[in-house]
């Protein structure tokens, strides 16, 4: 017994046949209206899906260890040691970095304490102290006091403005900046 209750067509209820047929209507109009896309959009994924896959077969194709492929020994040997001989390499530039720089630096050192000795001992002799100079700049000083030529005297320039201070509200200039009235608003009386 069939709940249908009797079958209009070829063996099936009316009702499976009118699902039927608006399944037919909805997929017909979906490709006539998005059929090309719907085709580009699944050329599309398997175009990709292919490259994917090649790109993977590759990958394992270059890393055999990877798969689980047992290595050979004298293969892991040599490969352990050069990697560890490239680490020895890179251990000894930075041993040798760090023994220049401590070289530098005992020299910086030197120079100060040299260059500390001859202030203490030009103020024992009472001479003046050029404390505030380089010593490349004491260098060039003490040569050219020593050359023949007699340095020009400059020309004393006064300055452009002579206690100009821009806050103050002095010393000329059309704009000047007075703070506002203290008072709140203004009162008349």
């Amino acid at each position: 017994m069939e709940l249908g209750g009797g079958p209009p067509g070829p063996g099936r209820p009316a009702l499976e046949q009118e699902g039927i047929q608006a399944l037919q209507q909805s997929v017909g109009w979906l490709l006539a209206s998005y059929g090309w896309y719907i085709l580009f959009g699944c050329v599309t994924v398997y175009l990709v899906v292919q490259k994917l896959a090649e790109k993977m077969r590759a990958r394992r194709r270059n890393r055999p260890d990877a798969a689980g492929a047992p290595l050979e020994p004298d293969v892991v040997v040599r490969r352990q040691e050069a990697l560890a001989a490239a680490r020895f390499r890179m251990q000894e530039e930075l041993n040798e970095q760090a023994e220049k720089y401590k070289e530098k630096q005992r020299q910086l050192e030197e120079e100060k304490r040299r260059q500390k000795i001859a202030i203490w001992e030009s103020m024992q002799e009472g001479k003046s102290y050029k404390g505030n100079l380089k010593p490349n700049q004491q260098e060039i000083e003490s040569t050219a006091s020593a050359s023949s030529t007699v340095p020009k005297p400059k020309p004393n320039k006064k300055p452009l403005r002579g206690g100009y201070n821009p806050l103050s509200g002095e010393g000329g200039g059309t704009c000047a900046w007075r703070p506002g009235r203290r008072g709140g608003p203004s009162s008349s009386g």
